[in-house]
């Protein structure tokens, strides 16, 4: 489990840099004026040529690749849950790196996605406690 926990946090360190970095790149952008085709097709291209973005969709690439290798060695009710500490993570950063605001209701907030990781976290040591366990002799009865 210490491996798996490992790969998480490598991912989520790479998933918060991407969302801290899109964040950065979009609020640069001017938005569309208006919803046609050709405007968005513009504001895509703005978007491509933008190293915040670009930058930030490559290291949520990477996330993706750990999130893949997390979800092809433990089981999806353990990863994908634990995935949400990226909630935590990108509050921390936004608040220290993009200086948000955030009030005391969002750190309620954080604080709940961390108590959930937590019980996930044991719910999987206590199941992988439970399999190596031996199992009690069955007795048949007469």
């Amino acid at each position: 489990m210490a491996k798996l926990l490992t790969i998480l946090f490598v991912a989520l360190c790479f998933e918060t840099t991407g969302v801290i970095m899109l964040s950065k790149g979009l609020r640069t952008l001017p938005g569309p004026k208006d919803y046609s085709p050709i405007e968005i097709a513009r504001l895509v291209g703005r978007g491509t040529s933008n190293k915040n973005i670009v930058l930030g969709v490559a290291f949520e690439a990477v996330f993706f690749v750990g999130l893949l290798m997390m979800m092809s060695n433990a089981d999806v009710s353990f990863v994908w849950p634990m995935t949400s500490l990226t909630f935590v993570f990108s509050t921390v950063a936004a608040k220290f790196y993009l200086r948000e605001q955030i009030d005391g209701l969002r750190w309620i907030g954080v604080i709940c996605i961390v108590c959930g990781a937590g019980l996930i976290t044991f719910s999987e040591k206590r199941k992988e406690r439970l399999q190596n366990t031996p199992t009690a002799a069955v007795v048949q009865p007469n």
